[in-house]
């Protein structure tokens, strides 16, 4: 509303994506130690926390990594604590490996290295040691049910499966949300996720504000998120008023049909000069 408005601007365009990380509200996420998967990767590759102390940004992963989720994200995590320096990586997982959300290879490249796979696990709390650092992962084992909403098979709790799965280092793999903060600050209409809700050319509920990508959909790929910012840039061009140049002129016929010699049959009429 303030761009609109103070600021002068005819449209807007959102593109903040969905980059707050889902976590799971169990006991213990405060201690140190636990902390999601964007973190650590932005830690590595971006603030190159692998060099420290030649670079200012330290990351301690510590010997035993737990890493919750199978999605594509959860193998880049568990592949780099490998690299850094982890004795052992394991990844836990609520359904089995046929459920897993991960790519084919990116499964296969994760046990290729030498990632440990604990299939039908979930975790319940996270347990701390005096110094408040994380010590232990304490989870429950699991055997799937009837499908739910999205196809696969429901997960379910088997009784007096607990225990204890000792563990330096956390992290959540588990998704993304959108920020929290536009639906607080803007009279944007959300849908019962949290993400904007657009019509079909990428309008808001508010006039002269389009929204596109991970914002709208969730978590997909960039691809979709490039072909979104086209499509939104194309209805900001008809709610201005401004003729897009690209729909000016008809399409390129194939072959030589409607030409004459390869010359378009509406030129004959114009001569062709050459400027000195």
């Amino acid at each position: 509303e303030q761009m609109l408005g103070e600021m002068g601007y005819d449209a807007v365009f959102i593109g903040t994506g969905a980059g707050s990380p889902r976590f799971m509200d169990l006991p213990g996420e405060g201690l140190n130690g636990v902390l999601s998967a964007n973190e650590l990767l932005t830690r590595c590759n971006l603030m190159r926390a692998g060099q420290f102390p030649a670079y200012d940004t330290p990351l301690g992963l510590g010997k035993r990594v737990a890493v919750i989720g199978a999605g594509n994200t959860a193998m880049d995590a568990m592949r780099v604590s490998l690299r850094l320096g982890a004795d052992e990586v394991h990844c836990i997982y609520r359904r089995t490996e046929t459920e897993c959300p991960a790519r084919k290879e990116e499964l296969h490249h994760a046990e290729e290295e030498g990632i440990t796979f604990n299939w039908l696990t979930n975790p319940v709390e996270i347990l701390g040691d005096e110094a408040g650092n994380v010590r232990a992962l304490r989870c429950v084992r699991m055997e799937l049910g009837e499908p739910d909403a999205s196809g696969r098979r429901s997960p379910v709790v088997i009784p007096g499966s607990e225990f204890d799965f000792e563990a330096d280092t956390v992290v959540y793999a588990i998704g993304t949300s959108p920020n929290p903060i536009l639906g607080q600050t803007s009279k944007l209409k959300l849908d019962k996720r949290g993400y904007i809700q657009c019509d079909e050319a990428l309008a808001t509920s508010l006039a002269g504000v389009y929204a596109g990508g991970d914002i709208v959909t969730g978590a997909a790929t960039v691809i979709l998120a490039m072909g979104a910012g086209r499509k939104a840039a194309a209805s900001i061009k008809d709610y201005l008023g401004i003729r897009d140049s690209g729909r000016v002129y008809a399409p390129e016929p194939p072959g030589l049909e409607g030409s004459l010699f390869g010359i378009d049959l509406a030129e004959r009429n114009f001569t062709h000069v050459r400027l000195i």
